[in-house]
């Protein structure tokens, strides 16, 4: 006979993230965007390369910060 407390956990049964930890979603997805997109912009203006830093460093932020929530949050989904 099983007890309540030894039914597998279901899509519902997992931990929310706190508010702390969204807080911390926030600041490292702008802070992971914003930095290799300005890194691009400065690379443009210094190569004369217009539109190929910015495109390049907003793709990377973009990826690095999809990689990063995901390793962050992986025990949530």
């Amino acid at each position: 006979m099983s007890e309540p407390g030894d039914e597998p956990s279901g899509p519902g049964d997992r931990d929310a993230p706190s508010g702390a930890e969204l807080l911390g979603l926030g600041v490292f997805l702008a802070v992971v965007v914003v930095v290799p997109l300005f890194v691009g912009i400065r690379v443009d203006d210094a190569l004369g390369s217009s539109p190929a830093g910015l495109g390049l460093g907003l793709a990377l932020g973009i990826l690095c910060g999809f990689a990063g929530v995901y390793v962050r949050f992986r025990r949530y989904l």
